[in-house]
């Protein structure tokens, strides 16, 4: 990979303007259609294209069994916002403005949309946003505010607030399918981005399947009940722990009246003000199914009343239907909208992309949440069709990361890739042309203090390694053998045995920080201005 320099503000117009154009020899072939689908905390887990022990999701499936399915995807920062101005960018965090979910994303930088309509095309986004900003360059946007809601939710537009009768995702399905209803008879090809809310916490299924798999016994993993022995105190500290992080009343939908009211949380009080706020935005028929459904289980819970590994066990039980509950309604929703594409001759010439903003933790480790840079919530679902350009079934090993969306549209529409972008196109992988794509993976966390207690923490990861540095209140380094130790639970960064794989990877993350312009002395600039931030917020208080 090419060093990829910042562009300056003074010359990101011009640059807008020359990479506006398509490529030569490219003038007479019809540009695709894109449309890009990210959920939210979607692991890979739970889609059985991936593995089918937790769910059948015959729907997203098809996006991989009609076209490529990558098994190394990963993002540059677990965590939504940054996710997604990551995206827009093709950028890493420190460089595009977003590098938390506090972070205001900046939209005076020229994005992957305004590219794409100098080129001709037209751009719509719906549903998630979550950067805090009013969305530009888009011809059309109706997005969620904030997180957003499950039941009857409101969507920001341009001509204000408006609030819908019903689930979000299908809401969202349905304003995605109009808007292809209203393009038909144009010959402008479009990138339509269609962000899911679900499946993020606190994980409320649609009202048809609150109750599919509450007869169910969903496998415990392994590591439910990790101890964290052998590593720093990153993982001994992160406060996303089911057993005693997870809510009884917003996460697992216990009553407050019912729940346990010795357990005095610091959290309680949110989680109670969350879960009623959830219950409120129902309608009084959805509250009658819900209480059809919860009832029991609240008057099961009193009955047995948990306590210590039961507890937890019960608690992820909960977890894990609900989560399951909720990823159903968007498998039907993805194959609503494949199944327009059909339909109207659309899928031809159309990119079809699922992912998720990052990967999430179905208990492994004890968890749920993301922000780690460990496997289940560094590493996020891809799957791409494009019908002639991707051999159906075709699965992808290489290392690719979220900086590469973007880079990967622009040369399917024939633009050329903007230096500022440090991301690489995806294409020749698409055609099996391996022989010059990159052998690691840069990764840079950056909430904390914050919520769920994930230390800062930058890496690399290569096919084989990981190499991890905590920062910020400790000083600690952790490294993993993911052949002989798929599950990191056993830091090696002190063994002998390692030793030059050590040496290695240490020059080798200097080699990428350098690369995508990261440095000891950026990383605590940025630090400064977070307390200073976190000062001010505490002051308001």
């Amino acid at each position: 990979m090419q060093l990829k320099k910042v562009i300056s503000s003074v010359l990101l117009g011009s640059v807008l303007f020359s990479c506006g154009n398509p490529k030569k020899g490219m003038e007479d072939v019809q540009p695709p259609n894109i449309i890009y689908i990210m959920s939210d905390d979607h692991a890979y887990q739970a889609i059985s294209a991936y593995d089918s022990t937790l769910i059948h999701t015959p729907n997203i499936d098809r996006i991989a069994n009609e076209g490529m399915r990558f098994d190394q995807a990963y993002v540059t920062n677990s965590i939504c916002s940054p996710s997604r101005a990551v995206t827009l960018t093709g950028k890493m965090s420190h460089l595009n403005s977003v590098k938390d979910n506090l972070d205001i994303f900046d939209t005076t930088q020229v994005t992957l949309p305004m590219y794409l309509k100098k080129a001709g095309y037209e751009t719509a986004i719906i549903g998630k946003w979550h950067l805090k900003s009013t969305p530009q360059g888009f011809d059309h946007w109706e997005v969620l505010p904030d997180q957003g809601d499950y039941y009857q939710p409101d969507f920001r537009t341009p001509k204000g607030m408006i609030q819908e009768e019903g689930y979000v995702t299908d809401i969202i399905t349905d304003k995605a399918i109009d808007y292809l209803e209203k393009k038909k008879g144009k010959d402008e090809p479009f990138m339509l981005m269609v962000h899911h809310k679900a499946p993020h916490r606190e994980w409320m299924a649609a009202m048809e399947h609150l109750n599919a798999f509450h007869d169910e016994k969903i496998k415990e993993p392994t590591t439910l009940f990790d101890t964290y022995e052998g590593r720093g105190t990153a993982a001994k500290e992160a406060e996303m722990r089911i057993s005693n992080h997870m809510g009884l009343t917003n996460d697992n939908k216990i009553s407050p009246d019912v729940r346990d009211k010795t357990n005095h949380s610091p959290f309680m009080g949110w989680y109670d003000w969350a879960y009623n706020k959830n219950i409120d935005r129902m309608t009084d028929e959805e509250k009658e199914k819900w209480e059809e459904v919860y009832g029991p289980i609240n008057k099961n819970f009193q009955k047995i009343n948990p306590k210590g590994k039961n507890l937890t066990r019960w608690k992820y039980q909960r977890y894990m239907q609900d989560y399951l509950g909720t990823l159903l309604s968007v498998d039907d929703n993805i194959g609503r909208l494949l199944d327009y594409l059909d339909e109207t001759g659309l899928s031809e010439n159309t990119i079809v992309v699922y992912t998720s903003d990052q990967g999430f933790y179905l208990g492994e480790h004890g968890w749920f949440d993301k922000r780690f840079m460990y496997e289940q919530s560094f590493r996020t679902p891809l799957m791409i069709r494009w019908p002639e350009h991707i051999q159906a079934g075709a699965v992808n090993k290489e290392l690719v990361q979220n900086i590469d969306y973007a880079p990967t549209f622009l040369e399917a529409a024939g633009v050329d890739i903007p230096e500022e972008m440090q991301g690489e196109s995806l294409l020749p992988l698409f055609e099996d042309k391996t022989d010059k794509w990159r052998d690691a993976l840069y990764y840079h966390y950056y909430e904390y203090p914050g919520i769920h207690g994930v230390k800062r923490h930058y890496g690399i990861k290569t096919k084989r390694y990981k190499l991890i540095h905590f920062y910020y209140d400790v000083d600690e380094w952790e490294l993993y053998d993911l052949d002989q130790d798929p599950n990191e639970m056993n830091n090696v960064y002190n063994s002998p045995k390692y030793a030059s794989v050590k040496m290695s990877l240490h020059k080798k993350l200097d080699q990428l920080r350098e690369e995508y312009l990261d440095s000891d002395a950026l990383t605590q600039q940025m630090l400064k201005a977070d307390l200073e931030r976190l000062r001010k917020l505490e002051e308001k208080k």
